[in-house]
């Protein structure tokens, strides 16, 4: 399975994802940004299962078994710039805001900016072909909510 979704992430031109990839490929994304300050802990896996949960209307145990195999696509996802970039053009804009939104919400989850979050954050975000202004709002949104 993650192999089929890996194909057709990283072919020339992607195809729209079925419901269930587009979930994993998505949650994927909340993992990288997760872990690309070198910490993944409990408190960011905890926000990316509430945030998958609710987004995707999961039980704890399917929420759970999602972000199980969003850490394995992850690992086994090329490097971020063709993700996002497979994503985007797999993905509608609009689903790309929440999107965006979310992986605001995992870079927060413990309270802190980091450097390398904020960075691969403002890259992902434009690579999925949200616009600065549209990144600011969801930013909010995440700081908010």
């Amino acid at each position: 399975m993650l192999s089929d979704i890996l194909k057709r992430l990283t072919a020339p031109t992607p195809e729209t994802l079925p419901d269930d990839d587009a979930r994993l490929a998505l949650s994927a994304l909340l993992v990288r940004i997760a872990r690309s300050d070198g910490h993944y802990d409990a408190m960011e896996k905890a926000q990316i299962q509430s945030v998958i949960s609710a987004r995707y209307e999961l039980s704890e145990v399917n929420a759970q078994a999602l972000l199980q195999e969003a850490e394995k696509l992850e690992a086994e996802a090329p490097d971020t710039v063709r993700f996002t970039r497979a994503i985007k053009d797999a993905v509608p804009y609009e689903d790309r805001l929440g999107v965006v939104e979310a992986l605001w919400s995992v870079a927060l989850a413990d309270g802190a900016r980091d450097d390398e979050e904020d960075a691969i954050l403002r890259l992902s975000s434009k690579l999925l072909g949200v616009n600065d202004r549209d990144s600011a709002l969801a930013r909010q949104r995440a700081q908010a909510g």
